[in-house]
């Protein structure tokens, strides 16, 4: 029996890659977007924020869009103007870009998994690209009967989320009923895969992280 590592690689897909880095912005930038963001929060305008500050409203608003660099003093009356803190005009400076990957509902990388049926569909919603690999979730489908039902081991633990229809899944000797809500945890190690699809269609989320086992 082969291990799911083929089931991270697409047969005949694009090879994965990262998300662009966004562009780290400016000192003023970060500032004068908080600035703005803050204002809006409260609903007020840049004319009662400026009269409340004692600045101009040309001046507040080259605070917002960055374009001028706002003393210290300045910026802690525009702070308190807005009922905030100096702290929170600078918080998003400086800090590292996030590190997430958005899937849109059903934009997630269709794969080929090895034994895959006609009606079974699986889609990646999620991937890790280390030289480690951390994890994949998919979201399979399953549309069709299969009268060969596949069964697979693979390094790491493995999650399994039922969001419709009714399957048997059996984990080693283990034979488990899985409902709509119900959440199966299983080792990967241990030979596991459909046992009966009581109701279709079956839609469910898999998630398997790989317990520092290089893929």
């Amino acid at each position: 029996m082969k291990p799911l590592v083929a089931v991270t690689e697409p047969a005949g897909s694009a090879e994965l890659v990262a998300d662009p880095k966004p562009l780290a912005l400016s000192l003023e930038k970060c500032v004068g977007a908080a600035v703005r963001a803050l204002r809006l929060r409260h609903q007020l305008t840049i004319a009662q924020v400026a009269e409340s500050a004692d600045i101009s409203t040309g001046m507040l608003s080259k605070i917002e869009n960055g374009q001028i660099s706002a003393g210290m003093d300045t910026l802690s009356r525009v702070a308190r103007a807005l009922g905030s803190t100096m702290a929170m005009l600078f918080r998003t400076y400086d800090v590292p870009p996030g590190a997430a990957h958005l899937v849109k509902r059903g934009e997630g990388m269709p794969f080929l998994r090895q034994g895959t049926r006609p009606g079974h569909t699986f889609e990646f919603l999620s991937y890790d690209q280390g030289p480690t690999k951390a994890f994949d979730a998919f979201l399979v489908t399953i549309t069709q009967e299969s009268d060969n039902l596949p069964t697979v081991e693979h390094p790491g633990t493995e999650l399994i989320h039922v969001l419709e229809g009714v399957m048997e899944y059996r984990s080693g000797q283990a034979l488990y009923l899985l409902e709509p809500g119900d959440t199966l945890t299983l080792k990967g190690e241990v030979l596991h895969g459909f046992e009966r699809l009581v109701q279709l269609p079956i839609r469910f989320l898999c998630t398997i992280v790989y317990t520092g086992t290089p893929i």
